[in-house]
């Protein structure tokens, strides 16, 4: 009987995270990719997509901050790859780029221009970022405990079962 409830609440958070899959999968459905996601002036933008079909080896893109780049073929069948440098002077805030590719196809997408190079730590109450060591074990040190019981309870409940 309490197997029972483990399995339903195995199959109940198995069916959280299916439903969740599908919305993962439509967040990033523009099929052109801007790496950094977050960049600073100055800094080079790779833009790649493989929207333009797998025979197609050249493309054109546009910043809207006035940088125009080619995308050429790279070493994948059918991904075309692009490089761009954000102008020093350039504004903080969001900018589009336009990417330009035979038979007629238009991709755009946005990023996000950085004001400024962040510094230190994120702070998120748990002290030094740079301290991952101790967490880690402890992290490990918890997981293993709540295994080690969970499998004590469960080898217990059948032992005492036996006539």
């Amino acid at each position: 009987m309490r197997n029972t409830h483990v399995g339903v609440g195995v199959g109940l958070l198995l069916g959280v995270l299916a439903l969740q899959s599908p919305a993962a999968v439509a967040a990033g459905d523009t099929e052109l990719r801007i790496d950094p996601g977050n960049a600073l002036p100055g800094s080079t933008v790779t833009v790649t997509t493989t929207a333009c079909g797998p025979d197609v080896t050249y493309g054109k893109g546009e910043s809207a901050s006035g940088v125009k780049f080619h995308m050429f073929g790279s070493n994948r069948r059918g991904v075309l790859v692009g490089e761009f440098q954000i102008p020093a002077e350039g504004a903080s805030g969001t900018d589009t780029v336009t990417v330009k590719c035979p038979p007629r196809i238009k991709l755009t997408d946005t990023y996000e221009i950085a004001n400024q190079q962040p510094n230190g730590a994120i702070h998120a109450g748990f002290g030094d970022a740079q301290d991952t060591s101790t967490r880690v074990a402890m992290g490990g040190a918890l997981i293993t405990a709540a295994a080690g019981g969970a499998l004590y309870r469960i080898r217990r409940r059948s032992l005492g079962t036996r006539s």
